[in-house]
């Protein structure tokens, strides 16, 4: 096998490179929908027949160099970034949970929230947090295990649970001013961070408030075991550690590392674990990742394929062809940022990508770049949020130990900032930048 990088093929665009993503979705969701049970397909075994399947569809290169192409996409830097991060993920989830971390902030929140207001508490922490942090991965993997513990002691459902962190994740991930998609969005529409702020927030407060009232009102129905929890304060350090730190607005590797080290130092310390057991704790959590990695490199080398075969080009030739007026040239750019998400299962990607495009759109019919930038920021996570092999979805589903596919429908806050998405271009709102 050449070793060499191969030379993309300049190729017509082509409706038929989207093939294997309709195969995944078929054999994943389709057929998961049909025998409602989200466990009959695993995700790993749907990629590995819509990877097949890629590979054997794309022309112009031996077979060798077909598995190449492939193995590029996965070996992509971003591909490679998330990898790293789910390793340190479950070394720090894994080690905090043998240690009693996990345990002792669940009993800690039950004291200090009181039952109705758990879910709309988390739901503010979850925005809060990653609005400072500006990643939604890192805030999924700090919440996460401890509303989890909490479901697991209310009985409330466990997918419902979740979909309140990974809601409250895209609050900040859409309009930090660290986040990549909002330096992807601005950067390429060459407006200010700040002025992309004070559109994006009028679009998604309304969702947000919605949401919160909701979980508030859910919250009045929610029963917490009345016995009081001891709560080891000590064993809540590693935690405390890993909000500090991505407060602080240290790298997510940065701050899993000090977790791990935390986690490490308090067990052995307490005398809960030694650090022969810490050591098995760390290896059990990144060896429980397996999965996660094999479908991250898989969905990584697939949708190469769908882009080296000129699938992306081809949603790109067909939406821009037909474009008239504001209204359409907006409705554009969301639906070119939103397939290209779905096609390469990272919204910073899928931003860069489409950016320049979504520009020159913006220039030619006179719509405002901070809205457009809005548009791109805003629809990019709305589809991260929801697909089930996005980065964030399938790390929520790990540490909650659920099907990505039973935690999608009660992610109330994507489907409503889609909703005042849409809204925002059909009724020209916000009037001044419409």
């Amino acid at each position: 096998m050449k070793k060499t990088k191969i030379t993309p093929i300049t190729k017509q665009p082509s409706l038929w490179a989207l093939s294997p993503l309709l195969v995944f979705l078929c054999l994943y969701l389709v057929v998961s929908l049909i025998v409602n049970d989200f466990y009959k397909v695993p995700i790993t075994v749907a990629f590995l027949v819509s990877s097949v399947y890629a590979i054997c569809i794309t022309q112009g290169l031996s077979l060798n160099d077909r598995v190449m192409q492939y193995s590029q996409g996965a070996a992509n830097k971003n591909v490679m970034l998330m990898i790293w991060i789910f390793v340190l993920a479950g070394a720090f989830a894994q080690s905090a949970k043998d240690i009693g971390a996990i345990d002792a902030t669940v009993n800690l929140t039950l004291q200090l929230l009181p039952g109705n207001l758990l879910l709309a508490g988390f739901f503010l922490a979850a925005c809060f947090i990653s609005l400072s942090i500006g990643t939604s991965v890192g805030t999924v993997v700090a919440l996460v295990p401890v509303i989890a513990g909490i479901a697991e002691k209310t009985g409330m459902n466990m997918g419902f649970m979740t979909a309140i962190v990974v809601g409250g994740a895209f609050f900040g991930d859409n309009l930090s001013f660290i986040s990549d998609t909002t330096i992807a969005a601005t950067r390429t529409q060459g407006c200010a961070m700040r002025d992309k702020f004070k559109v994006n927030f009028r679009l998604v407060l309304p969702a947000a408030l919605v949401v919160l009232a909701y979980y508030v009102y859910r919250g009045f129905g929610m029963e917490v075991p009345p016995e009081t929890y001891s709560i080891e304060w000590v064993k809540v350090l590693p935690y405390l550690v890993v909000l500090a730190t991505a407060f602080m607005g240290f790298n997510v590797a940065v701050v899993l590392l000090l977790g791990i080290l935390a986690s490490g130092l308090v067990g052995i310390g307490t005398g809960t674990i030694d650090v022969f057991d810490w050591f098995g704790s760390l290896g059990t959590g990144m060896s429980g990742m397996g999965e996660l990695i094999i479908i991250t490199l898989m969905a990584g080398g697939m949708l190469e394929l769908i882009r080296f075969n000129g699938g992306v080009d081809y949603i790109i030739h067909v939406l821009t062809r037909k474009i008239n007026g504001k209204k359409g040239a907006e409705m554009c750019i969301g639906a070119l940022v939103a397939i290209a998400n779905v096609c390469t299962a990272n919204n910073t990607i899928a931003i860069i990508t489409v950016g320049p495009l979504a520009n020159d759109i913006a220039t030619k019919y006179g719509v405002d770049k901070r809205k457009s930038a809005s548009i791109l920021d805003t629809f990019s996570c709305v589809i991260q949020g929801i697909i089930p092999y996005g980065a964030q979805m399938l790390m929520a589903a790990k540490l909650a130990s659920l099907s990505p596919l039973s935690i999608i429908e009660y992610l109330y806050y994507p489907m409503g900032i889609f909703v005042m998405a849409m809204f925002s271009i059909l009724a020209r709102w916000p009037k001044k930048y419409s």
